[in-house]
């Protein structure tokens, strides 16, 4: 079942939304939403969840609960300056979109969300990742352009799948020697340094499949 309110201008989450069984699929994208209560939580057969374009400036910790949130969670375009801690229980998650919002800090344990496959965090205020991040074995794309990052962990470079990885609009000045090894895991290919304001910067990997832009 999926229940789509997308640009329908809406004052708090509709009723319906708690008495129809089965949701698999909610859409709330561009309503307007200020708050989602507590009561989000409930939905246990919930595998889609867009919030996006709206005016949320908290996320519930009961989101934490969605343990059948599977698909997408799209949060992006909204106004969090955090994300639950809570959400790193959405282990089987595989998309996350929180971009276009004003992120200080991300879950410490946001490694714990193993299943992810795609994590896009671009535009928000960012100043650093945690080192947790390089558990996210699934991990092909990871998005943090306009930020305000300076640094990356070290850990960046256990994410062995990844594919793409998108850093431009940062303030970093170098990266961590462990990125070499994400080059290494696929299949053999040169590795070129580009140059920003005279210092060596980041790399971009000529290796099929893969895109590094720190620029």
């Amino acid at each position: 079942m999926t229940l789509n309110y997308w640009k329908q201008p809406l004052q708090a989450v509709p009723e319906e939304v708690w008495t129809t069984p089965d949701v698999e699929a909610l859409i709330l994208a561009d309503t307007g939403l200020a708050a989602v209560p507590d009561a989000i939580g409930r939905l246990a057969s919930l595998r889609m969840l867009d919030l996006g374009h709206n005016a949320l400036a908290v996320l519930p910790d009961a989101i934490g609960d969605l343990a059948g949130l599977t698909d997408f969670l799209y949060v992006h375009d909204n106004r969090l300056t955090r994300l639950p801690d809570a959400l790193a229980r959405l282990t089987r998650l595989q998309y996350l979109n929180a971009g276009d919002n004003r992120l200080e800090a991300l879950p410490d344990d946001i490694g714990a969300m193993s299943s992810l496959v795609e994590l896009r965090l671009e535009r928000n205020a960012l100043t650093s990742l945690p080192a947790s991040i390089g558990q996210l074995a699934q991990l092909r794309e990871l998005h943090a352009a306009g930020n305000g990052l300076d640094a990356l962990p070290e850990a960046i470079g256990d994410l062995g799948t990844l594919r793409m990885l998108t850093l431009r609009g940062n303030r970093l000045r170098r990266v961590p020697a462990s990125m070499a090894r994400l080059s290494r895991t696929g299949r053999p290919g040169s590795t070129t340094f580009r140059r920003v304001r005279g210092r060596r910067f980041g790399s971009r990997s000529s290796a099929p499949g893969r895109s590094w832009n720190c620029l």
